[in-house]
């Protein structure tokens, strides 16, 4: 005994149930709030309401469309068509900016900034430990 060929995946009958029932509860809703707006006490925030619940029960019909015609679509082998072969290509050179070059570590400017910015920092340690009261007799500033 042979299985049965797969059901084609746009007529899934509980997906088609669902979007029937979100569709009409949409619609439903809608219905409720235009009776709210008509009533003594109704406003115009029922009357944007009313007016907004057609438009998602439309997009639930429209987004089960779109996910059949998606779902066709796969389906389908896509055939490479022979006069659309491109080669590979490659960024011609002058496009792209430079990468910068990092500094040598043996450049003297560079040894003299980093000798002045640890002098900084060995200061502000003895400024904050003065202002704390602290004593010390020995640092380690790098």
């Amino acid at each position: 005994m042979s299985a049965p060929p797969p059901r084609p995946a746009h007529n899934r009958p509980a997906l088609i149930a669902l979007v029937v029932l979100v569709a009409s509860g949409c619609l439903a809703l809608a219905w409720w709030q235009w009776e709210r707006f008509e009533s003594g006490t109704g406003t115009g925030q029922n009357l944007g309401y009313a007016l907004q619940w057609p438009l998602f029960a439309g997009f639930a019909v429209f987004a089960y469309v779109r996910f059949v015609r998606l779902e066709r679509e796969a389906e389908q082998p896509v055939a490479p068509r022979p006069d659309k072969v491109e080669a590979a290509r490659e960024i011609p050179p002058g496009i792209l900016p430079e990468r910068p070059k990092a500094a040598p570590a043996d450049d003297p400017e560079t040894a003299a900034y980093n000798q002045y910015l640890a002098q900084l920092h060995a200061n502000d340690i003895d400024a904050q430990v003065r202002t704390a009261g602290l004593h010390s007799p020995e640092r380690n500033a790098g």
